[in-house]
Order: structure tokens, then C-alpha cells, then sequence
């Protein structure tokens, strides 16, 4: 019988995740269906806890309607817990099951990219404090980072972040953020800015550790001004890219009973989707 999933949220137009998991599940030979949903907030907790009558056997959840998943969920994995949303969701002996695998996806991309980035573990230095942040700021956390500076604009919402995490994560006012990036050993940028159709993220890399790694989640456009001005100081960089792979490996092995490999020729499928949408340069 094929396995139904599906990815929902409002919109869900714009996703790329039923091109990767359709990829993966071509690449197996397996009897399953990847698809999207549009489900508003007003109505997706009814949808998630109905998947079962609706014929899935799980479903991905983005903006806005991690944290409305979240609260539907009959048992959720330590990282939705911690985060209070879920992205991945499966059906298990008729209870609803839910996870974060932001996090996961953003370490297994690090992991696969630059070997080895986190031999130091001492400081990791956060610009941002979104949704996104602060499954970076735990991901850190876990991976045993001494402590976590989480810089933004507006303070108050980096404390809030922090509050959560103790005193391993330090809230900073961004214009403050020069003032650690000696001691980084690598930095994260979880804001929009140098994405596509907005401002470029302007941050003096001059006091940055020549080993230290350079992160951005953005990937539209795949090289951010981040990172072009990175690579062009010999820094090793990261792109965002990556991060939507990797973080889709968990779901596929809940719903479909294999796990999956990111690979090459996936990014490359992404890579020329994106730029057939007109979301990336040819």
C-alpha cells in the first residue's frame, strides 16, 4: 500500500521538500507519495489530528503552524519540547508523534561540509533570534559548545531565547556582536538579511579567527554576501542549503523505513530547481 505524506502550512506553494523527498523516493524504489497540503492556521489542528482519516501517514509542518503541530502532538522528541514546535510528525499505534529536526539538519550540514568545525566547542556566535535561532542556539547547545552568544536587534527577544537555555546562552545587542567575534569559532547568521530581495547582512569579519567557520541558513541566493566576503578571506563557509537536505533525512526514515543519503547529485536537482523558478542565478 503506498505511504501518503504530505508537507503543510500556509503556503506550501513555495516548498521544496516534495522535490526531495519525491528524489529519495525514486532513488529506493519505493511504493510512496510526497505531496502539499494548504492548511491555515484556523485549521490545522483539526488537519494533524485527523492525518490518519485523511489517508497519511505523517506530514512535515511549516510557517506558520509549527507550534499549532506542537500542541496537538500525544508525545514529542526533547527538541520540540525544548523549542515548543515540530516540524515532522508521524502516526505510531494511533498516537500523533512529532519532531524538530531544524537543529538536526543544520549540525548533519556542518558535519558533511567542513569535517571536524567543531573541535574547539568553546564559542559560537548567533546573529538572529527567530525560529530558526533557536533550533540553531539548542543544536549548539547539544553539540557541547561552552557558550552561545545569540546577538540581535532587539535585545529582548534574544533574553527570551536565552532564558530558555541557561547560562550557556548569553544574550547581546547586535551592535555588540564585534566585541566576541575574537573568540567565535564560528559564527551563524539566522537573520534574513542577505537573502533575496533584502538588505545584505553587513558584519566586520576583520577580528574573526582565521579557523573559525562561517554559517548562513539563507539559500536563496546560495552565496550571500556572508559568505562570499567569508570565502574571500579564506574562511571556511556553509551555505543554507545543505541545512533543508539534511533536515529532511529523520522524517523519511519515520515515514518510509529507510534512511536516506544526501548526496551530490540531490543538491545539484535543488540547485537547478531553485534556479528554474528563478530563485538563483544560471
Amino acid at each position: 500500500m503506498t505511504v501518503r505524506v504530505c508537507i503543510t502550512g500556509s503556503p506550501v506553494s513555495y516548498s521544496r521538500s516534495p522535490l526531495l523527498h519525491g528524489y529519495w523516493l525514486k532513488a529506493y524504489g519505493i511504493d510512496g507519495d510526497y505531496g502539499r497540503e494548504e492548511v491555515p492556521p484556523a485549521q490545522a489542528a483539526d488537519f494533524y489530528r485527523s492525518l490518519a482519516a485523511r489517508g497519511y501517514a505523517g506530514c512535515n509542518v511549516t510557517a506558520p503552524n509549527k507550534e499549532i503541530a506542537f500542541s496537538v502532538l500525544d508525545e514529542a522528541d526533547e527538541s520540540a519540547v525544548i523549542l515548543g514546535s515540530a516540524n515532522t510528525l508521524w502516526l505510531e499505534d494511533g498516537r500523533l508523534y512529532g519532531a524538530s529536526t531544524d537543529g538536526y539538519g543544520f549540525i548533519a550540514n556542518l558535519d558533511a561540509t567542513v569535517p571536524g568545525w567543531d573541535g574547539e566547542q568553546k564559542l559560537a556566535l548567533v546573529l538572529g533570534a527567530g525560529g530558526a535561532s533557536r533550533a540553531i542556539v539548542h543544536a549548539l547547545v547539544q553539540r557541547g559548545f561552552e557558550r552561545v552568544v545569540l546577538a540581535n536587534r532587539t535585545l529582548g527577544r534574544a533574553e527570551v531565547i536565552a532564558a530558555a537555555f541557561g547560562a550557556k546562552v548569553v544574550p547581546l545587542a547586535f551592535d555588540k556582536a564585534a566585541d566576541v567575534m575574537a573568540d567565535a569559532d564560528i559564527l551563524v547568521n539566522c537573520t534574513s538579511l542577505g537573502m533575496k530581495g533584502a538588505a545584505p547582512l553587513t558584519v566586520d569579519l576583520s577580528h574573526l579567527k582565521p579557523e573559525a567557520v562561517v554559517s548562513d541558513i539563507v539559500y536563496v541566493p546560495l552565496i550571500t554576501p556572508l559568505l562570499k566576503t567569508a570565502a574571500e578571506r579564506g574562511f571556511r563557509t556553509v551555505d543554507g542549503l545543505g541545512m533543508l537536505l539534511h533536515q529532511g533525512v529523520p522524517g523519511f526514515e519515520r515515514w518510509f523505513g529507510m534512511r536516506p543519503e544526501v548526496t551530490a547529485e540531490l543538491r545539484d536537482l535543488l540547485i537547478s530547481d531553485l534556479r528554474a523558478m528563478g530563485q538563483l542565478e544560471a
